[in-house]
């Protein structure tokens, strides 16, 4: 059996295999976790207990670049940068993947209502190194930036959000107020500093701000100045709702103005005027 440090070669093809299994998974298709080890036994001539382990390691990666992992390969972070790289070149030749079908089962039903709990603390945070590692993972390869700029997951995620919010209004008895919910982003465009106008059961609006990730619950957004504006001008009615998991079990969170007191803000670009 082979020992030391994983090549690439050996990264590339245990990867390729994890993912193999993973859409399997999302297509609700039978696989066997151990025939896929045993495969790979003879491939890379690593044993069942190193091969399970790398792929606890794949899953930590993919749960750092805000990705779904493999339910039962729980992320182990003590892995190497490489395979990082590895990974994200597997991301890479095939793009696909990052913008596959996010049309949910609940598409053409009535919408469940969402899972909303708290906002991820301090006090149920992960161990302050696997932690940091996540986060560097995250900003080396703009995690955030690429769920802003995935279309057809924002659009699914607010989809999913305006229908949590008629159900919810619905249950409360307010059928007028359900039909007065407003998807702002698909019918006046982006620019309103909030995505979707919903309301309280007693009347009072609700501005909701929609961030969606296939990630875990800190995968990092990104949020604009003008979000920010509108948050700080009617912090009242402005909720920023974190939708988190999404392509396999959708749960989210919200957020209330100050947005401090749940987040760090960084900047990410800045305006260069001419003295």
């Amino acid at each position: 059996m082979a020992k030391g440090d994983w090549t690439d070669i050996e990264n590339d093809l245990i990867v390729s295999d994890y993912f193999a299994m993973l859409a399997k998974d999302f297509a609700g298709s039978r696989y066997n976790k151990a025939e896929h080890n045993r495969r790979l036994q003879t491939l890379i001539h690593r044993g069942r207990g190193a091969i399970e382990f790398k792929h606890q390691n794949i899953s930590a990666v993919l749960m750092s670049l805000g990705e779904a992992w493999l339910p039962g390969y729980k992320p182990a972070f003590n892995f190497q940068m490489s395979l990082v790289d590895v990974v994200v070149r597997w991301l890479a030749r095939n793009r696909e993947w990052l913008i596959r079908d996010t049309t949910a089962p609940w598409a053409f039903q009535e919408a469940p209502q969402l899972w909303v709990g708290p906002p991820p603390t301090m006090s149920n945070e992960p161990p302050p190194e696997e932690l940091e590692k996540t986060l560097h993972i995250a900003r080396k390869f703009d995690v955030a930036g690429r769920d802003e700029r995935n279309r057809a997951l924002g659009r699914a995620g607010e989809e999913m959000v305006v229908r949590h919010e008629r159900s919810v209004l619905r249950s409360a008895g307010r059928e007028d107020l359900s039909r007065a919910v407003r998807w702002v982003s698909q019918e006046d465009g982006d620019g309103a500093g909030f995505d979707i106008l919903s309301f309280t059961p007693d009347g009072r609006s609700r501005l909701i701000e929609v961030k969606t990730t296939n990630g875990w619950d800190r995968t990092p957004f990104h949020i604009s100045r003008n979000e920010l504006a509108v948050a700080e001008e009617r912090p009242s009615e402005w909720r920023l709702l974190r939708l988190w998991n999404f392509s396999r079990e959708p749960r989210a969170f919200e957020i209330a103005p100050p947005l401090t007191a749940h987040v760090s803000l960084t900047a990410t670009a800045f305006q260069a005027t001419f003295n």
